[in-house]
């Protein structure tokens, strides 16, 4: 992290070794301060005149702003040179705006550890929650209390810090390490008495504990101040617990549940391949609920401990075992994703000779998810073909994923992926598979879309939308939301009410740990958006055009006029690689080189898209489309002619 901010407590900057960076006076720090508030918003400079001095600003208050964003600049950007446009303190129209890194704000990052602290174990959680609140240093804003444009977030932020003391305390109760939380607990409540998560917390760390009198003279506290101070009964949570209490008997929430058996297991079973066997199912599992990112960061982890064991086929299953059903084809992180097939590639080899055809199945349906966007369809056909013969349905459904990632070498296989949607729907229907069915419904929604087949499409979304919803996989609204705005796009819509579809589909991928899916794919759908209207592709130098850069790029230099830098750019674009967007993006080659005159180029996109003319480019991606293939064809023949 280049620089660093923190406002909970004084407002502070970090340089990238972590060292104070000198902000100058209180003036100066109210200006980063305002533009923190602001998250990345224009904040104008009437604005900060009137934050800064409230009614009665200086004759000069807008000079004084300008030199106080000065000497920030400097302070933050050392380096910058004299002229150069500085990237973290920016001037927008009629004022500045502060482009930090979510991650650079120590309240930001507060804020997506305890929101994000559901989700993970409690052992996770606890870990991750004491770290957090360690980075308090005192009030939220510390030194601008009395300012009111800090009121709100500092009110929104010491509620966060509330509900992550209360968080910490409910997972320590989930580890069984009741005794240890009473303390907090106790001054917790003395603090904030108004609290009735934190009472409910109290009396349930005491009833842990064996202290069931102790627990009920603090739920009778608890409810005498609600009822004399605000007048109000005991929520039915305080009221549930009294009763469980006074029956002697324990909670049995899903919370308290998921902790005894951890601790259960914790208890009774040892030996590091077990561990690791169940560690790999657990991170399936939280995969697939929406913690993607979590299960990806321990997944090779796990991999690499067994591997140093020392026996192949325990890490044969450890890589296995790990069958999260992938839809995109591009994967969310390369190095891990090249890291797990030579871990499966060294582990193939080194099986011995009477190993489970099973093992060496699921081995290679990893080396063909993982390998996505190149070439690993004998691998694919190989773990299908032992999945047939074993009669193995699991397996079979993981085999057809891989199948699935090795469907785009070509243009126009959307009727093949078709198929194998179709045989994933039905058999995981039969077999209870839900998350392959669910990927079985997604896979045909791209090829139903790709096929212009909307309404066959439509069916598919809905029918994945409800089983998302019946089995808790949040993960598959991200791309059911992105098929409505391209079926908005499809359908004759204006472009301004689909590009606003588009951005509102952006939002559902924010935070949900696919950045494979999410960096550049909002530009892309809005410029494949406009090349199919033949509107001009203006955007701005700061668009994010992520892996999608070398194909964006001449159309860009294009609509400013740049010809003969677009020229050379689109000789430099590599051929689009073999995955979901391979059809949109010759699109883009085809359409800048119609533009251009590189008959060379406009040939070679024509090869590569005659075998999809009656498809929607791009819409087999079930996000964007450019329009229909044989418009793209008709102008890239009469270009060629």
């Amino acid at each position: 992290m280049p620089v660093g901010f923190g406002v909970l407590g004084p407002v502070v900057a970090w340089d990238a070794a972590g060292a104070p960076i000198d902000l100058r006076g209180p003036k100066h720090r109210a200006v980063l301060a305002r533009l923190i508030v602001a998250r990345g918003r224009l904040v104008p400079v009437d604005v900060l005149v009137d934050d800064l001095w409230r009614d009665d600003p200086p004759a000069g208050a807008v000079s004084a702003v300008r030199t106080f964003v000065a000497a920030l600049r400097r302070a933050l950007e050392p380096s910058r040179a004299p002229r150069a446009r500085p990237s973290l303190l920016v001037t927008e129209g009629p004022g500045y705006a502060l482009k930090a890194e979510p991650s650079a704000v120590d309240a930001w990052r507060f804020a997506d550890v305890v929101a994000d602290a559901s989700a993970p174990p409690p052992r996770v959680v606890l870990d991750r929650l004491d770290e957090a609140l360690t980075w308090w240093r005192g009030p939220a804003y510390a030194g601008f209390e009395d300012q009111i444009w800090t009121v709100a977030d500092r009110s929104r932020l010491e509620e966060l810090r509330l509900n992550a003391v209360e968080l910490r305390a409910e997972a320590m109760l989930a580890l069984g390490r009741a005794a240890e939380a009473v303390p907090d607990l106790d001054a917790h409540v003395a603090a904030h008495p108004w609290r009735e998560g934190a009472w409910r917390l109290l009396a349930s760390a005491l009833n842990q504990t064996g202290r069931q009198g102790d627990a009920l003279a603090v739920l009778r506290r608890a409810r005498d101040l609600l009822r004399e101070q605000l007048g109000i009964d005991p929520g039915p949570e305080l009221r549930r617990l009294e009763t469980d209490i006074l029956r002697q008997t324990r909670p049995s929430s899903a919370d308290q549940i998921w902790a005894d058996a951890a601790a259960a297991y914790d208890r009774t079973v040892s030996g590091a391949s077990v561990r690791l066997e169940s560690t790999v199912d657990l991170l399936s599992g939280l995969a697939v609920v929406g913690g993607l990112e979590a299960a990806r960061g321990q997944r090779l982890a796990a991999i690499e401990a067994a591997e140093r064991l020392g026996d192949p086929e325990l890490t044969a299953r450890v890589i296995g075992r790990y069958d999260v059903p992938a839809i995109w084809t591009r994967s969310d992180d390369p190095a891990q994703a090249a890291d797990v097939v030579a871990a499966a590639t060294r582990t193939l080899a080194a099986l011995p000779a009477d190993a489970p055809d099973a093992v060496r199945a699921r081995l290679l349906a990893t080396i063909a998810v993982e390998s996505r966007g190149t070439d690993a369809s004998a691998a694919a056909l190989a773990a299908e073909q032992v999945a047939r013969r074993l009669g193995d349905p699991p397996l079979l459904a993981f085999a057809l994923n891989g199948v699935y990632m090795q469907t785009f070498q070509r243009a126009g296989l959307a009727p093949e992926r078709d198929r194998i949607g179709a045989e994933l729907i039905t058999l995981s229907a039969e077999h209870g598979l839900a998350s392959f069915e669910i990927l079985g419904h997604l896979v045909r929604l791209q090829a139903r879309s790709a096929l212009a087949d909307f309404a066959g499409a439509d069916t598919h979304a809905a029918a994945a939308d409800r089983l998302a919803a019946r089995h808790g996989r949040p993960l598959v609204s991200a791309f059911t939301a992105w098929y409505r705005a391209l079926r908005l796009a499809a359908s004759g819509a204006s472009i301004s009410a689909a590009e606003a579809a588009y951005r509102a589909a952006s939002s559902e991928l924010t935070g949900a740990g696919m950045p494979g899916v999410e960096r550049g794919l909002l530009p892309l759908a809005v410029l494949c958006l406009r090349v199919w209207h033949d509107e001009p592709a203006d955007f701005d130098d700061s668009t994010d055009w992520g892996p999608y850069a070398p194909w964006a790029r001449p159309l860009v230099l294009l609509a400013r006029d740049r010809r003969a830098e677009a020229a050379t750019a689109l000789r430099q674009a590599p051929d689009p690689p073999a995955d979901l967007l391979l059809e949109a993006l010759w699109c883009l080659i085809g359409r800048a080189a119609v533009h251009v005159g590189d008959h060379d180029r406009a040939g070679r996109a024509r090869a590569a898209l005659t075998p999809a003319a009656d498809e929607l480019a791009g819409a087999g991606s079930g996000m964007l489309t450019a329009g229909p293939i044989a418009d793209h064809l008709e102008q890239l023949t009469v270009s060629g002619d």
